[in-house]
């Protein structure tokens, strides 16, 4: 008898692939920016905060005022940087506006049904992201669609490596316990793609209407096939 073939692995990028580039560029980065100033003055002591606020300081040599910090930190977010500390302390911002119920994360219609769906498969689901992964978790259990986060086994963040790097990918199918092949990977940056197609994951390039109107052809795919909705994965699993 044939041996059960495992489902693969199905690992998600957020921004443009679960939820829109919209919600990330115009809620969430100036949410984090406005509170900032207020955030570090009330919570500068706590340890899980003052650690990355030292760790600015310290990159940056005579930086020793927190109102420094928070502006070398501001001019991060108006780059959107990919900044350990950074991405760490707007988490941590993020947390308290989930928990306030100042925020509330947009999913695409499609993606939630897809999720969901391939859960109830028997497909493990991860991300990765270049939010930090209690920011990830906090977006998915804090949703229009109601606490997606059960839904997901693993949350991968920059810790791991940049997303444009193939052993990053190769690091994360070590931590799945998976062979790189048995791992599918969703995004709308053909650079991740192509750095996750390095290490020899399979992938899928998700290329939404609403944030990218003009439809990518073969060659700006770089090979990866292209879809416009989760609905068109199922097909390539």
């Amino acid at each position: 008898m044939a041996a059960t073939r495992m489902r693969p692995v199905i690992l998600t990028d957020i921004e443009g692939t679960t939820s829109s580039i919209a919600f990330v560029r115009d809620v969430l980065f100036p949410y984090a920016r406005r509170e900032l100033p207020r955030f570090v003055r009330e919570r500068g002591g706590d340890p899980e905060v003052r650690r990355w606020l030292d760790q600015v300081a310290i990159e940056h040599g005579a930086m020793c005022k927190d109102e420094m910090i928070v502006e070398t930190l501001q001019g991060w977010i108006d780059q959107d940087r990919k900044h350990t500390a950074l991405k760490a302390l707007q988490g941590l911002l993020w947390r308290d506006g989930y928990l306030r119920g100042e925020l509330q994360a947009d999913m695409y219609p499609d993606a939630v049904a897809g999720l969901r769906r391939w859960h109830a498969a028997g497909h493990r689901l991860a991300v990765y992201s270049s939010g930090s992964a209690p920011a990830q978790k906090l977006l998915f259990g804090h949703t229009d669609a109601g606490d997606l986060a059960p839904l997901f086994d693993a949350f991968f963040d920059t810790e791991v490596g940049n997303k444009r790097d193939a052993d990053s990918y190769r690091l994360i199918a070590d931590q799945l316990h998976r062979s790189p092949g048995d791992i599918v990977f969703l995004s709308d940056v053909v650079e991740e793609l192509d750095a996750a197609f390095a290490a020899g994951l399979r992938t899928v390039l998700l290329d939404r209407r609403s944030d990218y109107p003009q439809p990518r052809d073969a060659a700006a795919c770089h090979g990866h096939p292209r879809v416009e909705s989760f609905d068109a994965v199922d097909a390539l699993l």
